[in-house]
């Protein structure tokens, strides 16, 4: 036990956990509907690519940009509350006119219409997410307490992702819309309004103090050029830590190689168990993924939360990692065309990669910003938060770029029965298995040294507290 116990109020985990769902129900959704470009719309293989590429690095250049000026607001409301209720109504705004897309407009014009909305909601998304994840950082200074507010926050942000494929049975059901390009445009604001309203959540009743008296750097159109500066050196002060190079090495390479392929999943069943057919596919797209979802939120985070406990960290996350290695074997060998029903034999193995990732490595994150602290004598929750999401960003943006490479490299076309592209099918299950697997057995061997303990986190902790007793 650390010698500062700061326990937090389970109401308050609650708070902070439902933000986690607007966090995770956005890009849930936006993964279901962006079959629908290629599907619908007929987005070809390298607009899809640029649609989940450019916006995404724009995300990931505003985050830096957006922790630096959250660690230094001074503000009664403190200096987060206040971006994350903005970057919420933001997102759900966007979201919503992001996808009113109509078939009989020209593609070029849907393309540049997606794009452009796309950008603004990335932008609300930066205005919410930086904040609001520093906000999580800060709630506590005890090691196992930290990984207790993560899973909370995880357990209910994992619903989104139960929620979420049954869009699947109600995108492609006529008796509930035409089609599922109508069904996008109404759907969206069905998903925005709830969203928006969770993503409000923390900003309203997470409390926090006034920062107007804090000796934090001036945010003003004169200082900006400093505060890039200052930006900057944070980068490299923080990636000169090296168990934090680890943690983001990691969390890029498993969460790169798993949507990477994740946005191949609705394509991989239906035409490697159906035979391109989308209405004898039915619930099996759906069920993926409530299924996988279940398994995280009933089976993974309380596992991985005690696993963290009772082995540490390190050790969690390395057995978390190597059970996944087991469900991905498993999902090649249980993909059988006409017997979809196997495939759930391997959901509660493969959901430990994704399912125990933020749990762990958003707690790790909260240890290092001690460290950080130690070493420079500043509380840089955002910056930290920011870079670790950037990692997971950019990350993201290359997934989805590169989807969009696999499907052109095997040959893949939706307009195609599985019969007639044998091969491309194929080749997308063996991406869909192994890709992801070659991710996750290098980011282990990336964290097999990190040296981080609670017996480390304890004396860095109360060393931090003897000096601010000294002041």
């Amino acid at each position: 036990m650390s010698n500062t116990l700061n326990k937090v109020p389970f109401g308050q985990k609650v708070a902070f956990g439902v933000g986690m769902f607007a966090n995770q129900m956005f890009p849930a959704i936006m993964g279901i509907f962006m079959v629908v470009l290629v599907q619908d719309l007929g987005f070809p293989g390298w607009m899809w690519g640029v649609i989940f590429f450019a916006p995404r690095i724009f995300d990931s250049i505003t985050d830096p940009i957006m922790g630096f000026i959250s660690d230094n607001t001074k503000s009664k409301w403190g200096r987060r509350r206040q971006y994350v209720l903005i970057g919420g109504i933001i997102m759900g705004i966007a979201y919503i006119f992001m996808w009113q897309l109509f078939r009989e407009n020209s593609l070029q014009f849907n393309f540049w219409y997606f794009f452009i909305w796309s950008i603004v909601f990335y932008l609300g998304l930066t205005l919410f997410s930086v904040p609001y994840v520093a906000m999580g950082y800060e709630m506590s200074d005890d090691f196992h307490e930290r990984t207790n507010i993560m899973a909370v926050a995880q357990w209910i942000g994992q619903w989104a992702w139960v929620i979420a494929p049954l869009f699947w049975i109600i995108m492609y059901d006529p008796d509930w819309f035409e089609s599922a390009e109508v069904a996008v445009r109404q759907l969206s604001i069905w998903v925005a309004i709830p969203c928006t309203i969770c993503a409000m959540v923390p900003a309203l009743f997470i409390k926090s103090e006034s920062t107007l008296d804090k000796n934090y750097d001036p945010l003003n159109s004169a200082n900006i050029g400093n505060s890039l500066k200052k930006i900057y050196y944070s980068f490299v002060e923080a990636f000169k830590i090296k168990e934090f190079r680890k943690i983001c090495a990691a969390t890029f390479l498993i969460f790169n190689a798993f949507n990477t392929v994740g946005a191949l999943t609705f394509f991989v069943i239906v035409y490697k168990l159906f035979n391109g057919d989308t209405e004898a596919t039915g619930i099996w797209v759906s069920l993926f993924g409530c299924f996988a979802a279940l398994g995280t939120t009933f089976i993974v985070i309380p596992t991985v939360t005690w696993m963290s406990k009772v082995f540490g960290k390190k050790k969690a996350f390395l057995l978390s990692q190597s059970i996944s290695i087991v469900g991905y074997l498993l999902l090649w060998f249980l993909f059988i065309p006409g017997k979809p029903w196997m495939y759930i034999i391997a959901l509660p193995f493969f959901s430990f990669g994704i399912g125990s990732l933020f749990t762990i490595m958003m707690s790790m994150t909260a240890d290092i910003i001690d460290v950080d602290q130690l070493n420079t004598g500043k509380r840089r929750e955002g910056i930290f938060g920011a870079i670790y999401w950037w990692m997971v960003k950019v990350g993201f943006a290359i997934a989805g770029a590169l989807s969009g490479v696999i499907i052109g490299f095997v040959g893949f076309d939706p307009d195609l029965a599985t019969v007639d592209q044998q091969s491309a099918v194929d080749g997308l299950h063996a991406f869909f298995c192994f890709f992801p697997m070659v991710g996750t057995i290098f980011a282990m061997y990336i964290m097999r040294n990190y040296n981080i303990t609670e017996e480390s986190a304890n004396e860095i902790r109360t060393e931090l507290d003897k000096r601010a007793n000294e002041k």
